[in-house]
Formats: structure tokens, sequence, C-alpha cells
């Protein structure tokens, strides 16, 4: 056994790591509520696009049948519009030969635009009682209305019946129409009607409170004499015919612009017009309708020193003199001003990245169930055709190997390797590198050695320098042509490196992947991570073999030509994920990787969710780097160009792309299931896990794993999936800041001992 030790930088490298390691946490902590926000945007988006559709906090009950006792008679028998002027409950009616035309449910970006032309071709106005998820979602049909000389009234933000909702609910479907109204055409208004209304007599004693409240509040409340009742479509000539008012009175009549389908109303209203103005009727707003009893020697529809919604004066401060629009119109102005166009942006990036997520989901739900299909077609052709009895390499390979074993800190987990190494069936030589540990590996691994009676043991220390310069040291000082590279908590069985080096009986082989095993799996972390291992790497690489693009040959067992190694310059810094660097470089330089299924190795995954983000966070990282390292060989040829044509995009979808977007499908299941149909939802949810669950049993079926891990799988859907997509999301944060991270040590216990079959 050899030892060599450099004679300084011993004491310098806990101070080059934990100057790392504080760099690292200070930009981790941003970078990780930065994605939490991201999260929280997207679920905020969600939830606004579902308030707006009343999917969220709908209401769809309507109140019948109620008693009037407690309604004043003078209001339910009096005209349809109700006005608290003083404080006192007074009804106006409609003068004869006038008709108020009113719509109602809009705006609809079908109907609307078709009534409004038509009110134009007319020169008449029209009062239009809009929704507020309407006006938010549709902006500019309202400012055209309110442009061309329309009024509107408020009905109420989510079309429910305002008898049933609290104070609160009230005040908050009131304003939040007013936001939207100011955000959409700059204006609020004083008018309102209550969803489900009809004439004044159908005032009951649960909605009489609430019109008193909103009449103090300053709103004019708008019912109506005549209605068309053409959400029935009972046909153009009936609508017609139950929107005309008797005997040459005045009405307030009613269509409906939106709320459904509304080509029979359309064809109507131009006849309509017609018919009315041949009779002598002209037509008006609400606001015209007011000033036309104030002329008459009615008081003012505000009321001496009335204020009106949002604090704004009443209809009776404004003069004699003022504008049927006017008077229910008002200018929005300060706070109400950019708080409604705060409202209407938020609304519009609701409505467009909603339908935009929702088609990204079924492209990304098409994509994940394509590649499973692959990979299970793939992953048993590889099997059948690796596992035949006739299946070769080439002539068995009997030449000893080296095997490099970099190790930083690894008192617990050392002795179990060379351990499980002197069980070797395969001659071999061990490189220990012991990149400046702090805590004796280095003695450990000698003493180890000398207890087993292990002569083919090197130890070589070198000063602190990360990773790839402890295994580029090994290579540099191997003394044959193969190099087993492993990591310092990694116990190999008895056949592993055998199995390992047959491939490169092949000479196009230039590299070769072993299978990884998470050792820990008896915690629900590790067992979550056992499951990714033999699902999403294992399975991955047998379709990447096939298709001779393997992206990355894992750190705890892999095997390389020694050549090969030093053509490509070495294990590279460049990336923190130097495994999938190496591996791309092999492919550029032609060579051939391949993997090795028999060849297992037994590992140490993270213990803890914060060692686990740590470990995943530089692995996504480093693929994101190295890809991007390698981005020329999309125009190579050769196997370079394989790689970069076949390999790369593979990875960017299904390990950078599908990774981000796949928590959202949890997202939109859980969004499903509260707002939406919870029994769809949930069926829909259960249908993946069962294809997820499908493919992992195919998995475990061919590395002849244990099936009750599988219990483990759908908390690890719900929990393990969100915590992967924040570390991408952190991943990418970081690739577009230009951070940098140095090797990352994981806390170990050496709890992977000597595997099964070891002694």
């Amino acid at each position: 056994m050899t030892t060599t030790t450099p004679s300084r930088g011993r004491r310098r490298a806990p101070t080059r790591i934990q100057r790392a390691a504080g760099k690292a946490a200070a930009l981790q902590k941003p970078r990780v509520i930065l994605a939490g926000l991201l999260l929280l945007a997207l679920t905020s988006v969600m939830l606004l696009d579902g308030y707006l559709r009343a999917e969220v906090g709908g209401d769809q009950r309507v109140r019948t049948g109620a008693s009037s006792s407690k309604v004043p008679d003078k209001v339910l028998d009096g005209g349809p519009i109700l006005t608290f002027r003083g404080g006192r409950a007074t009804t106006v009616s409609v003068p004869d030969k006038t008709i108020a035309l009113t719509f109602d449910d809009g705006p609809n970006p079908t109907w609307t635009p078709q009534v409004l032309a038509i009110l134009r071709k007319y020169d008449i106005p029209a009062t239009f009682f809009v929704v507020g998820s309407m006006v938010s979602r549709y902006p500019g049909i309202v400012a055209d209305m309110v442009e061309q000389g329309n009024e509107v009234g408020i009905h109420t933000f989510t079309h429910v019946d305002l008898s049933y909702q609290s104070d609160a609910r009230v005040n908050r479907e009131m304003q939040q129409t007013q936001l939207a109204l100011a955000g959409a055409a700059g204006i609020t208004t004083t008018l309102f009607r209550a969803p489900y209304s009809s004439e004044t007599d159908a005032i009951d004693n649960y909605s009489w409170p609430v019109y008193k409240k909103l009449g103090e509040d300053g709103y004019t409340s708008v019912f109506v004499d005549t209605d068309s009742d053409d959400w029935k479509r009972p046909g153009v000539s009936k609508i017609i015919k139950w929107a005309t008012p008797e005997d040459g009175e005045g009405a307030s009549v009613l269509f409906h612009d939106a709320g459904g389908e509304r080509s029979q109303t359309i064809k109507a209203l131009p006849t309509y017009i017609e018919k009315m103005q041949a009779k002598g009727y002209t037509f008006t707003t609400i606001s015209g309708v007011l000033q036309a009893e104030e002329a008459a020697g009615g008081q003012q529809p505000g009321g001496p020193g009335q204020q009106g919604p949002n604090g704004q004066a009443g209809a009776g401060d404004t003069g004699s003199g003022i504008s049927a629009l006017q008077a229910a119109h008002r200018e929005a102005t300060g706070a109400t001003l950019y708080e409604g166009k705060a409202l209407i942006g938020a609304v519009a990036v609701a409505e467009w990245a909603v339908p935009v997520l929702s088609v990204g989901l079924v492209v990304v739900g098409v994509a994940v169930l394509g590649r499973f299909g692959m990979m299970l077609l793939l992953a048993r052709r590889h099997y059948r055709q690796r596992n035949k009895r006739r299946f070769s390499w080439g002539p068995p390979v009997h030449e000893p190997v080296s095997v490099i074993v970099p190790a930083y800190n690894e008192k617990e987990c050392i002795a179990n390797t060379l351990k499980s190494l002197a069980q070797s069936t395969h001659p071999i030589e061990i490189i220990v590198v012991d990149d400046g540990s702090t805590d004796n590996t280095s003695e450990i691994a000698r003493d180890a050695a000398r207890e087993l009676g292990m002569t083919n043991v090197r130890v070589i220390r070198q000063e602190n320098a990360g990773k790839p310069a402890a295994l580029n040291n090994g290579v540099r000082s191997a003394s044959y042509d193969i190099v087993v590279m492993m990591d310092g908590d990694t116990v190999f069985e008895p056949d592993t490196v055998r199995h390992l080096v047959q491939p490169f009986a092949d000479p196009e082989v230039g590299a070769v992947a072993g299978n990884a095993k998470v050792g820990n799996r008896n915690t629900v972390i590790g067992a979550w991570q056992h499951i990714e291992y033999v699902m999403g790497f294992n399975l991955d690489r047998r379709m990447y073999d096939l298709l001779r693009c393997m992206p990355t040959i894992p750190g705890a067992i892999g095997a390389f030509r020694r050549e090969a190694v030093l053509e490509v310059g070495g294990m590279s810094e460049d990336t923190l994920a130097e495994d999938t660097d190496i591996t791309i470089a092999m492919h550029r330089a032609g060579r051939r990787v391949v993997y090795q299924e028999h060849a297992r190795a037994w590992t140490e995954a993270p213990g803890s969710l914060r060692q686990l983000w740590s470990q995943r966070y530089r692995w996504s990282y480093g693929t994101m780097q190295a890809l991007w390292k390698h981005r020329k060989s999309l125009t190579d040829k050769g196997p370079s160009g394989r790689f970069g044509r076949v390999g790369m995009p593979l990875v960017v979808i299904f390990q950078i792309v599908t990774p981000v977007f796949a928590p959202l499908i949890d997202v939109f299941t859980v969004y499903s299931m509260i707002f939406i149909d919870f029994q769809a939802a949930l069926l829909a949810w259960l249908a993946v896990l069962g294809v997820q669950l499908l493919c992992a049993a195919y998995a475990f079926r061919l590395d002849r794993e244990q099936y009750r891990y599988l219990l483990m799988m759908p908390l690890q859907q719900l929990v393990y999936r969100q915590m992967m997509y924040l570390v991408l999301i952190h991943s990418c944060i970081t690739a577009m800041t230009g951070g940098r991270l140095r090797w990352q040590k994981l806390k170990r216990t050496g709890e992977v001992g000597t595997p099964a079959g070891v002694s």
C-alpha cells in the first residue's frame, strides 16, 4: 500500500469549503423564495380565473316565493326605478311613449358588439347592466359601449343572488365591479340591477335590506316594466310582442346581450326598434328617465348632498344642466382608477395564462405518456437483447482495472467501500484520492486496507480541489487501461466490476454506466429515491442505450477507457455535473456509451429533504451547464450529432421541461377537485398515477426489486414532485443569474454497509 502526502494544504481546505458553502447558502434563500413566489403566482392566477368563471366562490342559489310583508306597498306598487332620496324610498316610472332599453348579463364578445352596432345604426342609447367579471375579461367592449353614448350599471361581479350574501360579500361584489368599470372605461356608476330580479313587486323580505343598504350608499336600483323573455328563445315574433308596452305606456324593457345564445335577440332588436319608433316612442337611458322626472318637478336623483358610490358626489350635486350620462357615470380617479387598471391587467394575464397552461399540460401529458410507452418498449427490447444466452460483447475481459475512489470527509463510509472492493471477483487496483478531508478519511482508509490485508490499495492525498480534480488525479495515477469510478459512500457486489468491464470487449465502447441502487431505502425519503432510481434512471438508461445517446454515467458506478478520458481532457470542472459532462464528451469523441444492468452498486442517498434538495439542485443545474457547454453537438456529424439531435432534446424535454410542468398537473387536479368536479378530477389523476405505477412495476420486475416500495408512489407524486419542481426553478434561476457552486458534500451515516453476499 502506497501513500502520497503533500507537505501543505491540509489546513486550507476547510476554509475554502466553508467560504463556498456560505456563498451557496446566501444565494440559495432568495432563489428558493422566488421559486415559491412563482408557484404562488400560478395558484393566484388560477384562482382569479376560476373566480371570473364562477368556479371559485360561485353561488347558484336563487330565492323564490319569499314573503314581502316588510316591503312598503308604495315600493311594491311603484315604478321600475328605486331611489332613496333623503333616506326615503322613492320609485320613478318611465314617462308615456318612452322606452328605457336595458340589457343584462354582458358584455359578451359575440353578441354585445352586434347589439351596439344596431343601436349605433338607429342612433339610440341603451343602459347595459354589466357583470363585473365579464367587464374584466372584455374591457374593450365596455369602453366602446360608453364611448358610443350608452349607459352602464352594475349587475354584480359574479351574478349572484345578493339576498343570500353577507354584507361583506355584497360590498365586494359592488366594489369589484366598480374597479372593473374604472379599469375598462375610466368611470364608475350609480346604477344597479340585481341578478334574477324583475318588477318591483318581486322584492321580498330578504332582498329589501340589500336595496336599502345600496340606496344608502348612493345607488339607484333598476327593475323592469316589460320583459322580452328573450333568454327563453321563444322566437323573434314573441320577443317583440312581449317587449311591447301596452296602450302607449312607458316602460323599462329588458333584453339580454349575454348569458347564452342570443341570435334571436339580434334578429328581433331592429324590428322592435322600428316598430316602437313607428308608434311614436322615443328611446332613452335610465338617467334620462330620472332627468325627465326631475324636469317635471321631482327632486334630483341623488338627493341633496347625497354621496354616490366610492364617496363621489351624488347626482343631486351636479346641477340642473347635467347630461343624462353624466348623472349616472362618474369619472374614476386616484386609487380607484389605478386599482381598476391593475385588476384588468391581472385578469388579462389570467385569461392568457390559464388557457396556455391548459394546452401546455395537454402537450406535457401526451409527451409524458409517450415517453412511458417508449421506455417500456425499448426497455423490454433492451432486456431481451442483453439477457439472451448467446449475447456477448466479445471475448471475456480478464485484464486488471483501476478503481478510483474520490473521497472528501468519508470517515463513515470509506471502510465499507474498501471492504466491498476486497471481495471483487475481478482483479483490481484501488486508488483512494483524499480531496483534503478533515476527518481522517485517509488514515481510516489505510487502516481498513491493512486490516483487510489489501496490498492493492493506494491512498493519495491532495489539497482540496473538488471531485473532478480528485478523479483526474486518480486517472493519471492509474496503472491499467480501464478505470472504474465510484463514490466514497458506495459499495460494490463481488461481481460488480467483472460485469461492468465486459462491454469493453467491443472496441467501439468507450464508457459503461452501471446500475446504481439506493441502499438506505427503508425511510420515506429513501423509498422515494429508490423508486426514482429504478424507474427514472435505470429504465431511462435502457432506452438511451438502445438509442445510443446515453446522457449520464452515474458517479456512483461507471467505467471508462483511460485513453478516452485523457483524450477528452479528463473530468471537467466547467460544470457541477462532471458525470454528465464526461459522458457527453465521450459521445462527441465518437465513443459508444452503454448500460450494464448487472453491474450493481449500492449508494447512500440523501437522508433529509435539505440534503436531497442540495444534491438534486447540483444535478439539475449541472445538467443544464453540460448541455449548454456541448450545444454544438446539435450540428455535429456522427455519434456527436446523434447525441445532439436525439439525446439532447430528450434530456431537455424530459429532464428539464416536463418535470417543471408535471407538478402543475397536481395543482390543476386539486383546483378541479375543489372547484369543478371532484370525481372526474380524481379519476383523471388516478389514471395518470396508474400509468406511472405500471411503468414502475415493470422497471421493478426487470431489476428484480420488491414491489412493496411502490406503495409509497402516490405520496411521492404529491410531495416529491413538487420539491423537484422547486429545485428545477431554483436551478433555472441560478443558470440565468450566472451562479456557481463547488462540489457539495452530503452528510453520511455509513448505514449502507457491505451488500448481500459479501462477508
